[in-house]
């Protein structure tokens, strides 16, 4: 005859062990999916999923343009270090309500310095000025950026045609 006893320290680590693994189930269970935004991809409308990281070259930037559908013209025309200001104007608020509509935020990075990559885009239907692109990259991760017309009565907006 084989017997076997469990101390009460024994019982108490496997009810503890239990209720983890109870509560782990169920949290799994219940709590609703997760987007990815923070981990580098926003889900557009048409279910197309945008990659904003790994941005480490110009290349990479232009290769992140081009995942909407834009065609620049080789190498940037500037590749510059900024640094976000600590205090938004007028204007600088305008322009992080065009990042807010596109899933992104510069107010985050007030006081960051960051690269801003600026292109030249070549199919930009129905505008006969030049057209740019500026990407704006903090720790290899897109973090703004815009669509503007080099026209003094131009325009300027997101990442995605109009």
């Amino acid at each position: 005859m084989f017997v076997y006893s469990l101390r009460a320290s024994t019982l108490k680590f496997f009810a503890v062990v239990c209720v983890a693994l109870t509560a782990l189930i169920t949290m799994i269970t219940f709590i609703p999916g997760y987007d990815g935004g923070e981990l580098g991809y926003i889900t557009t409308g048409n279910e197309k999923e945008i990659s904003y990281d790994k941005i480490r070259t110009d290349e990479d930037a232009a290769n992140f343009l081009s995942q909407f559908g834009w065609k620049v013209s080789g190498a940037p025309i500037e590749s510059v270090e900024i640094t976000i200001p600590e205090e938004f104007d007028k204007i600088f608020t305008g322009y992080n309500e065009i990042q807010k509509r596109q899933g992104l935020d510069l107010s985050k990075y007030k006081r960051k310095k960051v690269m801003r990559y600026t292109y030249e885009i070549t199919n930009y239907d129905g505008e006969q000025g030049k057209v740019y692109a500026n990407v704006i990259v903090y720790r290899n991760r897109v973090i703004g950026g815009d669509i503007c017309s080099a026209r003094p009565d131009g325009f300027i907006h997101g990442f995605e045609k109009v």
